[in-house]
């Protein structure tokens, strides 16, 4: 049994086998390995009795619950109008500039993914973006550099 299998078993354990629980699961495998593999979808859809297409449908369907391996921080910056009309575009070029990445992309050492997602509830004070859960909003371009510069010594 692998890992993931364990980790698979602990959620059922914790969360149940109802369909309810499909979510929750979903949600404590991104947790800890920052994505949901297709192996880890077959193994999802056995434990709760659901077909392969019902479970990959649910990740796939659920921005935050990625199917591709991410970096440990995920970055994901509001494309909503709003924070576009605050200076959005003036972010993303600050992170892929100091990330050397592009938008979708991951940094060759795994430690960064760079994303952009719908309303993540802080356009009042856009433009804004998530680093894993910690929100981070009124975004400059030096208010950017200073908070990676933190992430790269983690």
């Amino acid at each position: 049994m692998t890992a993931n299998n364990n980790l698979i078993k602990e959620l059922v354990n914790q969360y149940g086998r109802d369909r309810t629980s499909l979510m929750p699961i979903l949600q404590g495998v991104v947790e800890q390995n920052n994505y949901i593999s297709d192996v880890d979808m077959t193994e999802i859809a056995k434990e709760l009795d659901l077909s392969a297409a019902q479970v990959f449908g649910t990740a796939t369907f659920y921005a935050f619950l990625d199917t591709v391996p991410r970096g440990r921080f995920v970055i994901r910056v509001c494309k909503t109008i709003t924070c576009d009309m605050h200076g959005k575009k003036l972010i993303i070029q600050t992170l892929e500039d100091m990330l050397k990445i592009k938008v979708g992309e991951t940094t060759q050492d795994k430690k960064f993914s760079l994303l952009e997602t719908n309303c993540l509830g802080w356009c009042h004070k856009g433009p804004s973006m998530l680093i894993n859960h910690d929100v981070y909003s009124e975004l400059t371009p030096e208010k950017v550099q200073k908070i990676i510069a933190e992430y790269i010594h983690k």
